[in-house]
């Protein structure tokens, strides 16, 4: 059915050069260092000139992927991968909730089933707003009467929050404007709700009964660069207050707040060390670092809170538990065993119950459930296997599957193998690769190499429309696990944080220089990919060592690390990266910013931009100007592109069709640049 690379007709493309950018004289002097930054102007994105420059860029970059012969097979394709049936569960008392979406839906809908053998109903169908409104599920009642929804447009990290009487399928209680929702959380009895919002003076916790003004009752204590948490057990006693200062933060402070009488109980708010916890009754489950730096599970009374009285009831072992669960009066873990995944089911005393089996190399979910319920969902995925959800009885054991996303994958054998390498200091670094079984090594196989490297995110082999593309198509796809996530703890985070995050970028140039010297690939043939936090990654990959790569996509990046911190909601980042504001901070930063080490003349790979005006996370400006500066600097003849999206962003909630266009956009690009041409 499909054809392999050898029978591609893709040739490389060289463009018209690019749009003509205005140069500034904007210099800075930091900490006695001169800092040129000369389209600082490209920040303001409203101005009528920014404005102006992003439609030609625009215009650019559809030019060239629409000039790509590959492009409308790669749409078709995308069409049969992408448009297929896709659904998301959760489930509270005897109600099931269903984000769930057609082939021939742009946006998924709402939908609840009022138990296990009952008919599918609509409540909330986003379809039917056009434009790319969507909808996510933000709380539900514990007896799933009552529900919480969330409003995007775009892809915005706002929601505009709604309440919806399930059983009359009415709204009710009041509209909470668009705004940063950190956690929206349903009050016992259908009362009110509370709410974590992220203000211009640091997040706040309001209480709000429906129908009267909603109150500030905890945080004010808080500022800009924290973040903080509320969480309802799940039999209506408690609130679980959880404030961090920054993302991927080296200490949580945590409260109980008991419900009856708005009593706040402090759990920890000395201690440096990571808390993240669940009730189950009158007890606090506690997910933590402290004093082991791969996590344990710590047990408190919360009729008799005081430390003396805690209880390590899962102790830390050789592997990092990633994350802890409540479901069933049990606790189930998910731990990273080099970097496969295992979940296993424990009784509150800490004694083994079962291990959740998972069928083969991939991402395994933990049970997610309630403590008062029976019924709790996993969740598999791999590089070949589409989602699949199973329904997991806590007391029989039983593991039945629920729902597996039907995709037209082509049947061919895949090669999924975990491989180590040597990164620069020695440090033993893992990644997983994928290509057709009957692919040989010969150094000609295109290979898209995807990393991310922070904040204690860890990467396992997962589905993608696009990875599939590529696997069909002879090519090879690779994770690797760099320092700076949680793989193996947090020493392992530690290791690719602030002074350190070279080691990051070390060990993804050293997964390039490996997959060259074993005859995966060869550096006119390799692809980096990242996204975010990974966008920092590959767009210092490509100012570090340009030659090593043939393309690069460089998606909703951070490139300007000296000013990072100005905008948006990145000030909750410098606990990661540090700030520039800091004269020994900006030593480091400075040395890797991608955007100031752009080098004149020098031959940068094929490289495309991707971002949006919808981006309310990392802002659009650093792609913006980088793609100004790279255009600029070099040399080498090969397309430099902004892929501009004015309603896209960093959360999900654009429309399939709009996503499908976005892929292709990407791949056919890729295509253009490190895909043989047929002899």
């Amino acid at each position: 059915m499909r054809t392999l690379i050898a029978a591609l007709s893709a040739m490389t493309l060289f463009p018209a050069p690019p749009p003509e950018t205005r140069k500034a004289k904007t210099v800075d002097i930091l900490h006695g260092v001169s800092v040129p930054d000369p389209y600082r102007w490209l920040e303001d994105q409203n101005s009528p000139e920014t404005r102006a420059w992003l439609k030609a860029q625009m215009d650019h970059t559809a030019a060239f992927v629409n000039a790509v012969p590959q492009r409308p097979a790669i749409v078709k394709r995308l069409t049969e991968l992408m448009r297929v049936e896709s659904q998301d569960v959760s489930h509270a008392g005897g109600f099931f909730f269903f984000m769930k979406r057609a082939p021939e839906q742009d946006q998924a809908v709402l939908l609840v089933r009022r138990g296990p053998g009952g008919k599918d109903e609509i409540l909330i169908d986003p379809n039917k707003w056009g434009g790319s409104k969507s909808v996510t599920v933000q709380d539900q009642s514990p007896d799933g009467k009552l529900l919480a929804y969330g409003i995007r447009k775009g892809g915005e990290d706002e929601l505009e929050t709604h309440f919806l009487n399930v059983e009359t399928n009415q709204e009710f209680g009041d509209v909470l404007p668009r705004a940063r929702y950190l956690s929206v959380n349903l009050l016992p009895g259908a009362k009110g709700v509370l709410f974590c919002l992220a203000t211009k003076d640091g997040p706040r916790l309001y209480e709000q009964t429906f129908g009267q003004q909603p109150k500030v009752i905890f945080g004010e204590n808080l500022g800009p660069s924290h973040l903080l948490f509320a969480d309802t057990s799940s039999n209506g006693r408690y609130a679980l207050l959880t404030a961090a200062k920054g993302s991927a933060s080296e200490m949580d402070v945590i409260h109980v707040l008991r419900l009856a009488d708005r009593k706040l109980i402090p759990i920890n708010t000395e201690t440096k060390a990571t808390f993240r916890g669940a009730i189950g009754g009158d007890t606090l489950y506690l997910h933590t670092n402290w004093n082991a730096p791969r996590h344990r599970i710590i047990a408190v009374d919360l009729n008799k809170p005081d430390r003396a009285g805690w209880k390590e009831i899962i102790p830390q072992s050789q592997w990092n538990i990633e994350f802890m669960a409540l479901t069933g009066g049990h606790i189930s873990v998910n731990t990273l065993e080099n970097v496969l995944p295992k979940t296993r089911l424990y009784t509150p005393a800490g004694k083994l119950v079962r291990e959740v089996k998972f069928p083969g190399i991939g991402t395994g979910s933990n049970l997610i459930g309630a403590w008062e319920e029976d019924v709790a969902f996993t969740t598999f995925r791999s590089f070949t296997e589409p989602p699949a959800t199973f329904l997991h009885s806590i007391s029989k054991g039983t593991n039945r599957e629920f729902y597996r996303q039907k995709v037209p994958v082509e049947k061919m054998a895949v090669s999924v193998t975990q491989k180590w390498f040597l990164s620069k200091d020695g440090t033993r670094i893992p990644l997983f690769v994928a290509h057709r079984a009957d692919r040989k090594l010969d150094g000609e196989m295109p290979t898209l190499l995807y990393g991310y490297g922070g904040f204690k995110v860890s990467l396992t082999p997962s589905f993608s429309a696009a990875y599939n593309w590529w696997i069909e198509h002879g090519g090879a796809v690779v994770i690797v696990n760099l320092r700076g996530g949680s793989e193996f703890g947090e020493d392992w985070h530690k290791a690719g944080m602030l002074d350190k995050k070279q080691n990051v970028f070390d060990d993804y140039i050293g997964a390039a220089e490996w997959l060259i010297a074993n005859k995966y690939t060869r550096p006119e043939r390799l692809a980096i990919y990242g996204g975010s936090n990974g966008g920092l990654l590959v767009g210092a990959a490509m100012t570090q060592r340009p030659e090593l790569y043939g393309a690069v996509v460089c998606a909703v990046p951070l490139l300007d690390m000296v000013r990072f911190h100005m905008f948006k909601v990145a000030r909750y980042w410098t606990p990661e990266y540090g700030s520039a504001e800091d004269p020994k901070q900006f030593a480091f930063i400075h040395k890797y910013s991608p955007y100031h080490n752009v080098k004149a003349g020098t031959k940068y790979p094929a490289t495309m931009f991707i971002t949006g005006d919808s981006d309310t996370r990392v802002d659009p400006l650093h792609a913006r100007k980088m793609t100004a500066l790279v255009q600029s600097a070099n040399s080498s003849g090969k397309p430099i592109l902004l892929h501009y999206d004015t309603e896209g962003g960093h959360s999900a909630g654009l429309p399939i069709a709009k996503q499908i266009e976005n892929a292709a956009d990407m791949l056919a690009f890729l295509v253009s640049q490190v895909f043989p041409a047929a002899k």
